[in-house]
């Protein structure tokens, strides 16, 4: 296998979908490549963000350059944490030690904050120049990037500009490759679209899953469940109820998971099904150990994803001995990001001020 198969296969695993494949196969050929990440810091890290930070990790263990942008007039555009900038700016040191908690090497990212960016005013040329090639209708559309509806755009013209802002970041920093979840592909489509006009690159747009929150997608039926309704049962530390954050006791995600939404036989959009697929099997070498009452099979160790789903379907797990075996598996995943932020007193400090600021939506 050639070195850029490798590289391809690494920057390809559990992702939902790449912009385009073929695009990403050609320049992985002819150069090093620069990526990114744009991240709101607006408040504690849950769960579901951990899938976003696992490939990260793998394009740079694909030898891709990254850029963590640390979007705080994003996240102060977004109302996030009350609009205090001084609050956002203290998240955005917290995510730095999160990121540092779950095995990134941040020496070996380049952090930007986007103030920097703001200060240049050739980035605001870029703004107008990005503006100009879009519609309303379509900046509008938009909307849904940062977590709002088309409707909620009338409430503050602010929000309107943040679209073109996150697209004017891709083509600023002369990107190669964009990573984010699935509700980012609105405004990385645009940047590609609007690559050619303002003779900048056409970047690859790399997007990951989103996971739901605790409380699942309740349908009758799983087919009629779309993208859009996805983006909008993910979980978010805004519903605190439904979310689990990467600090949470080992009693509170075995409370949150045994609580959690999870009918019986059903693999589509389950909570718990979710949990396994996005946070535990892409562990290389992860093996479920699910403990069942003896009359019910006892004991068994699942080393498989689909065979997961398969013996979940049939009925020969029992909802309840998922979530426990669940909770253990997640709690000895996390069981590293507690211990670092126990052991490092400025990111207990800086978790300590974030945990009483008002986590806003």
């Amino acid at each position: 296998m050639s070195e850029e198969q490798k590289r391809f296969d690494l920057i390809l695993r559990n992702t939902s979908e790449i912009i385009t494949e073929s695009n990403l196969r050609k320049i992985l050929e002819e150069k090093k490549l620069r990526g990114y990440i744009g991240v709101e810091p607006s408040g504690l890290f849950h769960v579901g963000w951990i899938i976003w930070v696992e490939k990260l990790k793998d394009l740079m263990n694909a030898d891709v350059d990254m850029v963590f942008l640390m979007a705080t007039w994003h996240a102060w555009i977004n109302d996030k944490l009350e609009g205090k900038m001084e609050t956002i700016k203290t998240c955005a040191s917290y995510l730095k030690h999160c990121l540092s908690a779950l095995g990134v090497k941040t020496e070996k990212l380049t952090f930007i904050d986007a103030e920097e960016m703001l200060n240049d005013s050739d980035y605001w040329a870029l703004v107008l120049r990005v503006a100009k090639q879009l519609t309303l209708a379509r900046v509008r559309r938009a909307m849904t990037i940062m977590g709002r509806t088309t409707e909620e755009a009338s409430m503050d013209f602010s929000k309107l500009i943040y679209p073109v802002l996150q697209i004017s970041d891709i083509h600023y920093l002369n990107l190669d490759l964009c990573l984010g979840g699935t509700d980012q592909r609105r405004a990385h489509v645009l940047a590609r679209e609007v690559s050619s006009k303002l003779g900048k690159k056409k970047p690859v747009a790399i997007h990951t899953p989103l996971l739901i929150g605790l409380s699942g997608v309740r349908r009758m039926d799983a087919s009629e469940v779309t993208q859009e309704d996805l983006s909008n049962f993910k979980m978010s530390k805004s519903k605190p109820e439904t979310c689990i954050f990467i600090h949470d006791k080992i009693e509170e995600v075995e409370h949150k998971l045994l609580n959690a939404y999870c009918p019986p036989k059903q693999i589509a959009h389950n909570p718990l099904i979710e949990f396994n697929r996005n946070l535990l099997f892409p562990e290389k070498g992860f093996r479920l150990n699910i403990d069942r009452p003896r009359k019910y099979g006892g004991l068994i160790s699942v080393d498989c994803f689909e065979d997961l789903c398969l013996k979940y379907e049939a009925g020969e797990i029992h909802p309840l001995d998922l979530k426990k075996a669940t909770a253990m598996a997640l709690n000895r995943k996390l069981d590293p990001v507690r211990s670092y932020f126990k052991n490092n007193s400025e990111a207990r400090e800086l978790y300590n001020k974030l945990a009483k600021s008002t986590i806003s939506r």
